[in-house]
C-alpha cells in the first residue's frame, strides 16, 4: 500500500520579492492503479501529470495512449504498478464509438480534414449485414495518424509533415461488433477488440465497404484489460484533494485480476524477493507457460511464470 500521509510543506523566502511561499510537495513513493475517466481534449500525457501531481508521486506510467478527442478509460500506474503495464496493455478492451456516414478524412475522425464525400447513407440492414465481416481475427491498416513507427519516426508525425504514409495490414481480433442505435446519417456502435486493433480503421474500412464512406465522430473506451468505466475516477476527483485521490487508488495487484495467484509461504517469498524460483507442490499448481502472480501474506511478492514445475520470477515487487 502506498503511503498517503500529506507532504511537509515548509515556507522559503522569495529572494526577489522578499516574500515566503510554499514549495512544490516533496515527491513521495505511491504505488497503485488510478483507472482515469479521461474527458474529451486531455492527451494522455497530460492525464499522467495530473495523477502524478494529485499525489506528488514519483513515478507514473499510463496502459495505452488514448486520443485526446476520445473519452473513457485510461489506467495510469503509479510507482510498483508500472511494472503489471504489459498486463494490462494486452488484455482485451471495449468501445463505444459513433461513426458518421458520408465523408472520409485524412485522420478517420473529426480532427482531420475531409479527403472524399459520398451522399450515399446506409441502412441499418446493410451495416448489420456486413459485420461479421469484422469480426474474428480481421487484416487491418493502420490510419496513417497513429503512433506506429517508421524507420524510427511515429507515422502520425510524418503524415502531418505532408509525407506519405504506408503502413502493411496486419492481423488484429474482433471479438464482438454490435450496433447499439442508427439514425441514417451516424451509426453508434459497440466493439471488443483484442491489443493493436484501431477503431478508427474499423469506421473506414466499414464506410468503404458499404459505399458511403465515414469516419469516427464519438469515440469511448470503456473496459481495458481488469478495468472497468465502474471503477474509473474523474479529474474532478483528482484535483479534490490528496483524500479524495486516495480513495479512487486502486492496488497493484489489480492489474492481475485475469491471471491466476499464486499464494507462497514465507520462505517461498524470500527466495523470489531473491529473484530465485520456487518449486511447487500440490495437484493446483498452474499450468506449465502460465503467467502467474505470487502472494504472501496478500502482499504481491513476484510476477512471472510456470517452468517445470517451478514459479520463475520475473518481475519482483519492493512493497
Amino acid at each position: 500500500m502506498s503511503d498517503v500521509a500529506a507532504p511537509q510543506e515548509t515556507a522559503i523566502p522569495d529572494q526577489e520579492e522578499g516574500r515566503s511561499f510554499a514549495p512544490r510537495p516533496k515527491k513521495r513513493d505511491v504505488h497503485g492503479w488510478i483507472v482515469l475517466d479521461k474527458p474529451i481534449g486531455m492527451t494522455s500525457t497530460h492525464a499522467v501529470a495530473v495523477v502524478k501531481r494529485a499525489f506528488s508521486a514519483k513515478k507514473a506510467g499510463h496502459a495505452g495512449t488514448l486520443d485526446p478527442l476520445a473519452s473513457g478509460l485510461l489506467p495510469i500506474a503509479l510507482g510498483e504498478a508500472t511494472k503489471t503495464v504489459p498486463f494490462v496493455m494486452d488484455g482485451r478492451k471495449a468501445y463505444q464509438f459513433t461513426v458518421s456516414w458520408g465523408s472520409q478524412t485524412n485522420t478517420d475522425d473529426t480532427e482531420g480534414k475531409v479527403i472524399a464525400t459520398s451522399e450515399a447513407r446506409p441502412d441499418e440492414a446493410a451495416i448489420a449485414a456486413l459485420l461479421p465481416r469484422f469480426t474474428g481475427t480481421i487484416s487491418q491498416v493502420p490510419p496513417q495518424f497513429s503512433a506506429i513507427k517508421i524507420a524510427g519516426e511515429r507515422a502520425y508525425d510524418l503524415a502531418r509533415e505532408g509525407e506519405e504514409v504506408v503502413l502493411e495490414a496486419r492481423p488484429v481480433e474482433i471479438d464482438a461488433l454490435r450496433i447499439v442505435s442508427h439514425d441514417g446519417a451516424t451509426t453508434t456502435f459497440e466493439a471488443e477488440c483484442g491489443k493493436g486493433t484501431y477503431v478508427r480503421a474499423i469506421a473506414r474500412d466499414l464506410g468503404l465497404a458499404l459505399g458511403c464512406l465515414g469516419h469516427v465522430a464519438h469515440l469511448r473506451r470503456t473496459r481495458v484489460g481488469p478495468f472497468s468505466i465502474a471503477e474509473s475516477a474523474s479529474v474532478e476527483t483528482l484535483r479534490e484533494g490528496l483524500d479524495s485521490a486516495t480513495g479512487a487508488l486502486l492496488p497493484v495487484k489489480a492489474a492481475l485480476a485475469l491471471i491466476p495467484e499464486l499464494v507462497v509461504h514465507r520462505d517461498a517469498a524470500m527466495r523470489l524477493k531473491r529473484g530465485q524460483s520456487v518449486l511447487l507442490r500440490g495437484r493446483d499448481a498452474p499450468v506449465e507457460g502460465q503467467a502467474v502472480y505470487a502472494t504472501s501474506g496478500e502482499v504481491l511478492i513476484a510476477t512471472g511464470i510456470i517452468e517445470q514445475g517451478e514459479f520463475v520470477p520475473h518481475r519482483v515487487f519492493n512493497l
